[in-house]
C-alpha cells in the first residue's frame, strides 16, 4: 500500500510541476528586460567622445554621465584602486587600437546603471558602419576559487602580467558590481587568436553582484564565466560569433532569468552554443571531483531564429566537457539541432545522468536532442523526461509572439504548452 500512495504522489507532483509550467509559460516572461536594451544597437547616433580614460587606473576614478568617454588600448584599474561609472555614462571604444578594460585582482568596477539609465560601453565607430569585435571587452580578475592544480590562472592574450593573474582563496570577494550595463560589438581578436570577450568574469567572489547586463554582437563569446562563486541573473546574449554563455574552471552558483538569441548563420568555424559548460581545464588538471564546474540554470530562454530554410546549420543548445555539472530548469530551447552535446569525458549513460539534468522545460528541435562521442545512445532521451516537446521542428515565427522585433523580443508561446508533448 506504501508504493501505491508513492507512486501516486509521484503521479500528483509531476502533473501539478506541469500545470503550473504552462500557466507560467502563457505570458511574457522577460518584463525585465523593457525600457534599457537596445537590440539595434548600429541604429543608434552615440555622442562623439570628450574625455579619454587614462590607460592605468591607480586611484578612485569617477566618470560621470555630462560626458562621454573615450577608452582606447588597455585600460588597467590596479589593486587598491576603483573606477566608478554613474548611471546613464557612455564610454566609445577604440577599434583602431582596439580598447580592453581589465580590471586587475584587488581592484574594482563599480558600474551601476538604473532601467531608465543604463551604462553603454560600445563601439567608436559611426552609426550603422559598427561591426562585431570592434574592440575588446571587459575583464575582471577576481581573487575566487578556480580548479586548476595551482589555483590561479592567467588571462589569455597580450596583456600586462602583473595584471593578468587571477584566483585564490577570497571567496567572499566583492571585485565588482554591475548594473544595468550594455555591451555591444565587443570581441576583438587583437590580442590573441581566440579574442577577447563581451564580459570575462575570472575567480569572481561571493560579494560581487552581476545582473542586467545585455552584450551584443560579440565578436567572440559574449559572458566568458571562469571560476569563482556567484548567483548571476538578468543576462542577455545577443547574436554572438561564438558561444553566449562559457562556464568553466570550477564556476559554482546560479544564472537566473538568461536570454540568448542565436542566427544560424552566424557561428565560429569551431562551433558555437548558446550555452558551454567546462567542467575544468584539461591542460592544467584539477584538484578533486567536488571542484567540478557545477551550474543551476533557470528559466534561461535559449533561442537559435532558424526556420524551416536553414534549421540544419544549427547545433546543440548546451555543450557539456570535462565532466561538468548543470542543472536547468523552467527554460526554454528553440531552433538547435539537440538539446545538449556530451564530449568523451562522459563514458557512459550513469555519468551523463548524475552530470546533467532538465526538468520542467520546452524545447523545439530538429534531431534526435541529444549527442555523445560514446557509444551508448540507447536510453539518451532519458535524461529530457518530464519535458514538454514539439513533435516536429517549428520555425521561429510560428512558434513565439514577436521573436525578432527589435525594440523587445517576445519568446512567448503562441499555443498553449499542453498542446504539446510530454517526453515520459
Amino acid at each position: 500500500m506504501k508504493n501505491k500512495n508513492s507512486l501516486f504522489t509521484m503521479c500528483i507532483v509531476i502533473l501539478f510541476s506541469f500545470t503550473t509550467f504552462a500557466q507560467d509559460f502563457s505570458q511574457n516572461q522577460n518584463k525585465w528586460t523593457v525600457g534599457w536594451t537596445n537590440f539595434a544597437p548600429n541604429k543608434i547616433d552615440y555622442p562623439e567622445p570628450e574625455e579619454k580614460i587614462s590607460n592605468i587606473i591607480m586611484d578612485h576614478v569617477y566618470l560621470t554621465n555630462d560626458r562621454t568617454y573615450f577608452m582606447s588600448g588597455d585600460v588597467y584599474v590596479t589593486k587598491g584602486a576603483s573606477l566608478n561609472i554613474q548611471e546613464g555614462t557612455i564610454i566609445r571604444c577604440d577599434y583602431k587600437n582596439p580598447a580592453n578594460l581589465i580590471i586587475a585582482k584587488g581592484g574594482k568596477l563599480l558600474a551601476v546603471g538604473s532601467s531608465n539609465n543604463p551604462i553603454v560601453f560600445t563601439s567608436s565607430k559611426a552609426s550603422k558602419s559598427r561591426n562585431s569585435g570592434d574592440w575588446g571587452g571587459i575583464i575582471v580578475a577576481g581573487s575566487g576559487k578556480v580548479n586548476s592544480v595551482s589555483g590561479s590562472g592567467v588571462i589569455k592574450g597580450n596583456f600586462n602580467p602583473q595584471y593578468a593573474v587571477f584566483g585564490g582563496n577570497d571567496v567572499d570577494e566583492e571585485t565588482t558590481i554591475m548594473r544595468y550595463v550594455r555591451i555591444e560589438f565587443s570581441g576583438s581578436t587583437a590580442k590573441n587568436p581566440e579574442g577577447s570577450n563581451g564580459l570575462s568574469l575570472y575567480g569572481l567572489g561571493t560579494s560581487s553582484i552581476v545582473e542586467d547586463i545585455m552584450v551584443s554582437y560579440s565578436g567572440q563569446d559574449s559572458y566568458n564565466i571562469s571560476g569563482g562563486k556567484n548567483n548571476l541573473r538578468n543576462l542577455i546574449s545577443f547574436k554572438a560569433n561564438d558561444d553566449d554563455y562559457e562556464v568553466s574552471q570550477g564556476f559554482k552558483g546560479t544564472m537566473t532569468n538568461i536570454i540568448a538569441v542565436r542566427h544560424p548563420y552566424i557561428n565560429s568555424p569551431k562551433g558555437s552554443f548558446a550555452i558551454e559548460v567546462d567542467g575544468y581545464n584539461r591542460d592544467l588538471g584539477y584538484t578533486s571531483a567536488k571542484d567540478i564546474t557545477d551550474v543551476t540554470i533557470t528559466n534561461a530562454t535559449l533561442i537559435n531564429l532558424s526556420d524551416n530554410s536553414n534549421y540544419q546549420h544549427t547545433s546543440a543548445a548546451i555543450s557539456s566537457s570535462n565532466l561538468a555539472i548543470t542543472y536547468i530548469n523552467n527554460s526554454k530551447i528553440s531552433g538547435f539541432s539537440d538539446v545538449v552535446s556530451f564530449d568523451d569525458s562522459y563514458k557512459s549513460m550513469n555519468m551523463i545522468q548524475q552530470a546533467f539534468m532538465m526538468d520542467n522545460s520546452f524545447f523545439n528541435i530538429h534531431d534526435k536532442g541529444i549527442t555523445t562521442n560514446s557509444k551508448m545512445l540507447d536510453e539518451k532521451l532519458d535524461v529530457l523526461k518530464y519535458n514538454r516537446f514539439t513533435k516536429e521542428f517549428v520555425s521561429v515565427n510560428d512558434l513565439f509572439k514577436d521573436a525578432t522585433s527589435t525594440i523587445t523580443p517576445n519568446f512567448q508561446l503562441k499555443k498553449s504548452l499542453n498542446t504539446y508533448m510530454v517526453m515520459q
